[in-house]
């Protein structure tokens, strides 16, 4: 009987073995390498579905609550030069209490509304020229939309209030006699209680968006996690089948040695 030995059936074996050892051990050297379980979509075409989808997630969260701290900013913005507004109001009360007094003569009241009508001229330039990112905030003119989630629709409109002196009513007030004063301090008294809500209000917005700040960073730490838990390499597993890759990759290297000196021993 003839001995056939153009096929090498133990050669072809060996190369497959030492073959998949060698795939498995760079399987794990690379999740080693990036603390990565799934760096393809061969590794788990289902889990990176679901991965890319918490990443982009995470990503939009985060952009969110950049979003949310530049909506504080720009609201404590607004709240600094509506105080800045508060103490231009408070003053000209004081020259209009100090006008309705009927001891000062003309001259006297012609020198207190020179200061009044400078301090009428300073509400309307603060108003005009607090700005956020060149956004005008007191003008009437600053209503903006802001996105505080990583979702369509998560959004928080911050509206614009007018805050002039002529808005504010308070824009054509002189304090030249003692009638003009007492009238003047009725408007006044009205336009603080104004500047007061809408101080307010931009405080009650600012705490808010803090809140919202606090929430969303938690949201991107669990959606964080959630993917980490799907994508993220389990180090000690992958370095026991780095080693056990290793241990098989040598060992087909000397089973394939072996084999391929199997047609000469028969010769």
């Amino acid at each position: 009987m003839a001995l056939r030995i153009n096929y090498n059936l133990a050669s072809s074996s060996a190369q497959r073995g030492l073959s998949a050892s060698q795939d498995a051990y760079a399987k794990q050297a690379t999740r080693l390498s990036t603390g990565l379980r799934i760096n393809s979509a061969s590794d788990d075409a289902a889990g990176m579905a679901v991965s890319e989808k918490l990443k982009n997630q995470v990503r939009g969260l985060n952009q969110a609550q950049r979003n949310a701290q530049d909506g504080v900013s720009f609201l404590q913005t607004a709240e600094g030069g509506l105080a800045e507004i508060h103490s231009s109001l408070a003053r000209m009360r004081e020259l209009a209490v100090q006008a309705g007094n009927d001891t000062l003569g003309t001259s006297d009241r012609a020198n207190l509304n020179a200061e009044f009508t400078q301090l009428q001229a300073e509400i309307t330039r603060i108003a005009d020229t607090v700005t956020f990112n060149g956004i005008a905030l007191l003008n009437g003119t600053g209503s903006k939309t802001l996105q505080i989630g990583a979702n369509n629709g998560d959004t928080l409109a911050v509206s614009a209030t007018n805050n002039t002196a002529t808005a504010l009513a308070v824009g054509n007030l002189d304090v030249t006699s003692q009638a003009n004063a007492a009238a003047a301090l009725t408007a006044i008294d009205a336009a603080v209680n104004t500047v007061s809500t809408n101080r307010a209000n931009f405080g009650a917005q600012q705490s808010r968006l803090e809140s919202v700040g606090r929430s969303l960073a938690v949201a991107s730490e669990n959606t964080a996690a959630a993917n980490s838990r799907i994508a993220d390499a389990d180090i000690a597993a992958s370095m026991s089948e780095l080693v056990r890759a290793q241990i098989l990759q040598q060992a087909g290297i000397s089973v394939l040695a072996q084999a391929n000196q199997a047609p000469s021993l028969v010769l």
